[in-house]
């Protein structure tokens, strides 16, 4: 039977997805738009990109960050080994190493939190697959673009 302490980690856990979702798409559509519309020699259109995505990352890894230190005030949500109070410093870089899927060696959520770290790992797979396949799209651009010039 699922408790109200599951339903509070599950349904803040599908906020924070919406949010990192459409804060990512939004970033995204606002870059495209811009790319698409300023005359960047190529350079500085992918040096760009790759910044503005960075940001976008790193954005989505503090709003977990956040929303799990908020998540924390509640021990029965959970907690994190071995840090009875963690501080948004640690919760952003358990949210970093999570976001990324590098992985835990040093600290791990425990109890209902843990689903919170499940739903971000898979949520920065995607987000983060999503701006590889973006940058591949510009960099194919750019690459044709040298192939056009010398022919």
């Amino acid at each position: 039977m699922i408790d109200q302490y599951h339903w509070i980690t599950v349904c803040a856990s599908v906020l924070m997805v919406i949010l990192a979702v459409v804060l990512h798409y939004e970033v995204l559509a606002r870059l495209q738009r811009f790319l698409d519309t300023t005359r960047l020699s190529k350079r500085p259109r992918i040096l760009t990109l790759i910044f503005v995505l960075l940001l976008a990352h790193i954005a989505e890894i503090w709003l977990f960050g956040a929303g799990a230190l908020l998540l924390l005030k509640m021990p029965e949500l959970g907690g994190i080994a071995g840090m009875p109070e963690p501080t948004l410093f640690e919760t952003v870089y358990l949210s970093a190493t999570t976001y990324s899927t590098l992985g835990y060696g040093d600290i791990t959520p425990v109890g209902n939190i843990r689903f919170l770290y499940g739903t971000e790992a898979l949520t920065g797979l995607v987000l983060i697959t999503w701006s590889a396949s973006l940058t591949f799209l510009e960099l194919q651009r750019h690459w044709r673009g040298e192939d056009d010039s010398h022919s």
